[in-house]
């Protein structure tokens, strides 16, 4: 089989898998296709925690042995972290596939190729990393968890050409093109939780939902960083502690909150996190304890400068999503996506590691995990007066 063969083979297993886009949390988005004679015969994919692999699925749904011929293509290594090892290896060696060929191996460190291992093992063919980048950036979510227990922090801004994310005046609809746009909504469907600020939430009232065109509405987990409560102190509450899918949204605050206001939320049916902090900021470390106790492995922050520039802060932003629109303000007052840095060399700066890039029409994505430097120098007087 040639190079382009298994290229091409690997792609339909990850279409293949992308069926499954943001409904296996906390579990890994898996595709699978079973080739016999240069031809797909079958397919399988996860759409949900706890189904059987897609290795399994596909051997089932033949209703037959595979011919000795078949190969196996398969976007993640049947591994612990996905809990296929013992089933996945053992249906494969049982129908008699000879060759399998894998993408991504298992995402934690002590784990990687004990199914590759296994597989050989009994005596089949394995070969791995066919389109590897591909199909770990699949899951980019649940391999920082599984690799590091705590969920995936992510921010998404939309900027001009000089990294402005408003004009002096705070208009910004729409930087972007309608295209990007409808990106972010497919990222919104994938995480299982979106984030934002008090700040946003109130000058902005977002919905906060996945709208793409043909399918219906679809709303995760939204929270709101909001350490005093202001957005309760509104006269008129934010659309997201009224609206339908309220229940799906907490406000994470601190022990500084008025307790009346919690009340206030808790009576609309809102959830409320109470974390104790120092100061009146969400401690954002207890905010990712608590999110990955209760099984949530990532949030797409939509939050302003000021949210996502102390995420920046504190380390604690794991990988940002920035789109570009060709357009450029040349203006020292109008709001930059981040602030609040003390950057004297090239060598103090944050990059992005691996970076991936797409168009989408007149605009620009670039995305990747962040790479912080060892020492980050921050003015702590940016935010005194907010």
């Amino acid at each position: 089989m040639t190079r382009s063969e298994k290229d091409l083979f690997m792609k339909a297993a990850l279409e293949e898998a992308k069926k499954g886009w943001g409904d296996t949390h906390p579990q890994a988005m898996i595709g699978a296709v079973l080739v016999e004679k240069g031809e797909i015969v079958a397919r399988a994919h996860i759409d949900r925690p706890g189904m059987n692999g897609p290795e399994v699925q596909i051997i089932q749904s033949l209703g037959r042995k595979p011919a000795s011929d078949a190969s196996l293509f398969v976007t993640l290594e049947p591994g612990p972290s996905s809990n296929r090892l013992e089933k996945g290896v053992n249906t494969i060696v049982e129908a008699g596939v000879k060759h399998v060929f894998i993408g991504a191996s298992d995402p934690v460190p002590e784990h990687e190729n004990k199914g590759a291992d296994a597989l050989k093992a009994a005596e089949i063919q394995v070969e791995r990393r066919i389109l590897i980048e591909d199909c770990q950036d699949l899951n980019l979510i649940f391999n920082h968890a599984a690799r590091h227990q705590t969920p995936l922090l992510s921010a998404k801004s939309a900027t001009t050409l000089d990294g402005k994310i408003a004009c002096r005046t705070g208009e910004s609809k729409w930087i972007t093109g309608e295209i990007a746009r409808q990106d972010v909504m497919g990222w919104r469907r994938l995480f299982p939780a979106i984030g934002v600020g008090a700040g946003t939430l109130v000058e902005d009232d977002p919905r906060l939902t996945s709208r793409i065109e043909g399918k219906d509405e679809w709303c995760g987990v939204r929270f709101v960083m909001d350490g005093l409560l202001r957005t309760a102190m509104e006269r008129f509450l934010p659309s997201i502690y009224t609206d339908e899918f309220r229940d799906n949204t907490i406000v994470v605050t601190t022990d500084a909150a008025g307790t009346g206001y919690i009340r206030r939320l808790e009576s609309e049916g809102v959830n409320v996190w109470v974390l104790p902090a120092e100061n009146m900021k969400v401690p954002i470390v207890d905010f990712r304890k608590k999110c990955y106790d209760v099984g949530i492995n990532g949030v797409y922050f939509e939050g302003g400068s000021k949210l996502t520039s102390e995420l920046l802060h504190n380390r604690e932003l794991d990988y940002h999503f920035n789109y570009r629109a060709p357009i450029l303000l040349g203006d020292d007052k109008a709001k930059p996506v981040y602030r609040g840095l003390r950057i004297e060399k090239l060598s103090q700066a944050l990059r992005l590691d691996s970076p991936r890039h797409e168009s989408f029409g007149d605009d620009q994505l670039m995305r990747g995990f962040l790479s912080y430097p060892t020492r980050l120098d921050v003015d702590e007087t940016v935010f005194s007066n907010e």
